[in-house]
C-alpha cells in the first residue's frame, strides 16, 4: 500500500478523497433508499391496493437480493479487485431505480427492488474493503466511524426526504432520487478508486449460485413462514435451502478461503461479533418497519409527521457513531457495544409501553435514546469484525459484515409481518416488545466478547 494511503482523513490526496467519496455515496444509495422505502410503505401500500403484511415484500425483495449476491459479490471483489464490483454495483442500482419509478404493482415494484438490491449488495460487499484502503490498520477505528456516519446520515434524512417528495409528489418519485446520486458517485469512482491487485484464487461461479441459493431460500422461508403462506410453498423453500447450504458446505470444506467463509467463524471474536449485529440489526428492522404503522395506523398521524419523528433515531446515530468509532481504537468493542446495545433495549422498551397518547417530547427522547445506542455499536461492532479476520480475508470479512446487518433487518422486517397477521395494527407494538428482547439478545452477545 502507498504511503499515501496510509494518511490520516486530513492528509488524503485530493484523489483519496474522490474516491472516499465515492464510496460513501454507494452506501448512501443503499441506507437512503431502504429508509425511505420504509416510511413510505403505508403510503404505497395504500396506493396499490395492498395489505400491510404483503407489501413488506417491496422491503424483502431488496434485502432479499442484498443478502443473497453479497458473499459472491465479495468473492469476485478478491478476484477481479472492489473497485470494478463497485463501480458495476452503483450503475446497476440507478437502472434499477428507474425501474422502480415507472412501477405501477407490488409485484412489479417487488421485482425492481429486487434488481435494485443486486446493485446495492455489489456495493455492500466491498465498501468496507475499500476503506481498508483508504484508512491505514490503526485508523481503522475512525474509517468505519465514518461508515457508519454515513449510514446514519441515510437513514436519518431518509424519512425527511420521504415526507418531503410524498408532501408535493407521488410515492413514484422517491426512487428517482437515486439516479443524480448515483450519476455523481460514478463520476468520483471511475477516476478515482483504488486499484488493488487480484487475489489469485478460484472463483467458481456453481458455489456463487449454492450460496445466492442458500441465502435467498433462507430469507424467502422465513419471509414466507411469517406470511402463513401455504406447505406447497414453504416446504420446497426451505429443502432448497437445505440442500443448497449441504452441498455448499462439502463443496468448500477444507478451503484455505472459503466463499461463505465458515473458517472466520472458528475465530471466537469473529463469530461474537456476527451474532451481535444480527440481533441488533434485527432491532432496527423491527423497529423502522413497524414504527411507520404504528404512527399513521394508531396515532393517526400523516406520512410527513412521520417521517420528520422518526430522523430522531438515525440523527443521533449520526451523533454517536463517530465519537463510538474514535473510541474503538482505545476501548474494547465488547464494552462500548454492549453499553450501547443495553441504552438501545432501554429505548426499546420504552417505545414499547407508550401510553395511549404519548407527548412528542417523549417519543423523541425514546428514539434519541435507541439511536445513541446504536451508534454506540455499530462503528466498534464493524471494527472488531475487520481486525479479527487476516488482511487476506478483508473481503470475506466485509461481506459478512453486509450480510449479517441484512440478515438482521430483513428477520425484523419478517417478524413485523408476523406480529401484524397475529394481533392486526396491535403487530406494531408487539414487534417493538421483541425488537427490545433483540436488543437484550445483542448486548448480552457483545460484553460475552470481553472475556474471549
Amino acid at each position: 500500500m502507498s504511503q499515501s494511503v496510509r494518511l490520516s482523513t486530513t492528509q488524503l490526496s485530493s484523489t483519496q478523497r474522490s474516491a472516499l467519496i465515492a464510496v460513501l455515496l454507494g452506501v448512501i444509495l443503499a441506507t437512503l433508499d431502504t429508509a425511505i422505502a420504509n416510511t413510505a410503505l403505508p403510503t404505497i401500500a395504500t396506493d396499490l391496493h395492498s395489505s400491510e403484511a404483503h407489501s413488506i415484500w417491496i422491503i424483502n425483495a431488496y434485502q432479499l437480493a442484498v443478502v443473497a449476491t453479497m458473499l459472491p459479490f465479495a468473492a469476485l471483489g478478491d478476484l477481479v479487485g472492489p473497485r470494478k464490483v463497485f463501480i458495476g454495483g452503483i450503475g446497476l442500482f440507478v437502472v434499477s431505480s428507474l425501474a422502480c419509478v415507472l412501477s405501477d404493482t407490488v409485484p412489479l415494484l417487488a421485482a425492481a427492488r429486487a434488481i435494485q438490491g443486486i446493485g446495492a449488495g455489489a456495493m455492500m460487499s466491498v465498501n468496507i474493503a475499500l476503506i481498508g484502503l483508504i484508512y491505514p490498520a490503526q485508523q481503522l477505528g475512525r474509517g468505519v466511524g465514518m461508515n457508519s456516519l454515513v449510514v446514519a446520515l441515510g437513514f436519518a434524512i431518509g424519512p425527511s426526504v420521504a415526507s418531503l417528495v410524498l408532501s408535493v409528489a407521488s410515492w413514484q418519485w422517491l426512487f428517482g432520487i437515486n439516479v443524480p446520486l448515483g450519476i455523481i458517485a460514478i463520476a468520483f469512482a471511475l477516476p478515482a478508486l483504488p486499484r488493488r491487485a487480484p487475489i489469485l484464487r478460484e472463483f467458481s461461479y456453481l458455489t456463487a449460485l449454492l450460496t445466492a441459493l442458500t441465502f435467498a431460500g433462507l430469507i424467502f422461508t422465513l419471509s414466507s413462514v411469517t406470511q402463513f403462506q401455504p406447505m406447497s410453498v414453504v416446504l420446497p423453500a426451505l429443502a432448497l435451502t437445505i440442500v443448497s447450504l449441504i452441498t455448499l458446505l462439502q463443496r468448500e470444506a477444507g478451503k484455505s478461503a472459503p466463499m461463505l467463509p465458515v473458517d472466520l467463524f472458528r475465530r471466537p471474536m469473529f463469530a461474537l461479533s456476527t451474532i451481535t449485529a444480527i440481533a441488533a440489526f434485527a432491532t432496527q428492522g423491527l423497529a423502522f418497519v413497524s414504527l411507520p404503522f404504528f404512527f399513521e395506523k394508531v396515532l393517526h398521524w400523516n406520512p410527513i409527521n412521520t417521517g420528520f419523528m422518526i430522523t430522531a433515531w438515525p440523527a443521533l446515530v449520526a451523533v454517536s457513531a463517530p465519537i463510538s468509532g474514535r473510541l474503538s481504537d482505545k476501548y474494547p468493542p465488547g464494552l462500548l457495544g454492549g453499553i450501547g446495545l443495553a441504552i438501545l433495549c432501554i429505548g426499546m422498551g420504552l417505545l414499547a409501553f407508550f401510553p395511549a397518547a404519548p407527548s412528542n417530547l417523549a417519543i423523541i427522547i425514546y428514539l434519541g435514546l435507541c439511536g445513541i445506542g446504536f451508534g454506540m455499536f455499530q462503528a466498534p461492532n464493524l471494527k472488531a469484525l475487520m481486525s479479527s479476520a487476516p488482511p487476506d480475508r478483508a473481503g470475506g470479512a466485509s461481506g459478512v459484515i453486509g450480510v449479517a446487518r441484512l440478515l438482521g433487518q430483513t428477520s425484523g422486517a419478517a417478524l413485523v409481518a408476523l406480529c401484524f397477521h397475529l394481533t392486526g395494527m396491535q403487530g406494531a407494538v408487539l414487534a417493538l416488545e421483541l425488537g427490545a428482547v433483540s436488543a437484550g439478545i445483542a448486548s448480552i452477545a457483545s460484553f460475552s466478547r470481553l472475556w474471549v
